[in-house]
């Protein structure tokens, strides 16, 4: 993974407040972390910094799709996401990350970088299961489909049948105590 400069934000020169910082996400930023399980991506983050004499506030905002396989017919489609995540940044003797929401960082450091925490964000925000749309409402048709379809359990009259005579004298005994 390499480093993503352009999510490194200097706090040093900022006034106290808020302040916005907008970024554009494509595939290439999940590329950078290894990442190949999204055939394309096309996301908005808003990020919004609330600066404080002991402390820094992130509040990031994501929202847009990403092209995914559906799990089922492997065909393309566009998956919409939304995410959020709130993060503090305080200020310590050590780096320290092993809170999710809280990130510690030493007191000399005039920059924090977001990408990691974006990255885990957006990743999170796909569902586990990926269904076309066109699976749901019947509408899509691929060989996939045709070919599950010819596969299915075909439902057997048998379990239609009343009852086997031979378990109704066990049923009794259950009765006759």
């Amino acid at each position: 993974m390499k480093k993503q400069k352009e999510f490194s934000i200097p706090f040093s020169g900022l006034k106290q407040g808020k302040h916005d910082f907008e970024y554009t996400i494509g595939n290439e930023f999940f590329e950078s972390f290894g990442y190949d399980e999204f055939n394309g991506a096309e996301i908005q983050l808003n990020v919004e910094l609330k600066k404080l004499s002991n402390m820094l506030e992130f509040l990031m905002n994501a929202d847009g799709t990403v092209n995914v396989n559906c799990d089922l017919t492997n065909e393309p489609y566009d998956q919409p996401i939304e995410a959020e995540l709130k993060l503090v940044v305080k200020f310590g003797e050590e780096y320290n990350d092993e809170d999710d929401d809280i990130l510690v960082i030493p007191h000399g450091e005039h920059q924090v970088n977001i990408a990691q925490y974006v990255y885990e964000m957006l990743v999170l925000a796909v569902p586990q299961k990926r269904v076309h749309p066109g699976v749901l409402d019947g509408s899509l048709q691929s060989e996939a489909l045709k070919k599950l379809e010819e596969l299915k359990p075909k439902e057997k009259e048998e379990n239609i049948k009343e009852n086997d005579p031979r378990w109704d004298e066990l049923k009794k005994l259950l009765t006759d105590k």
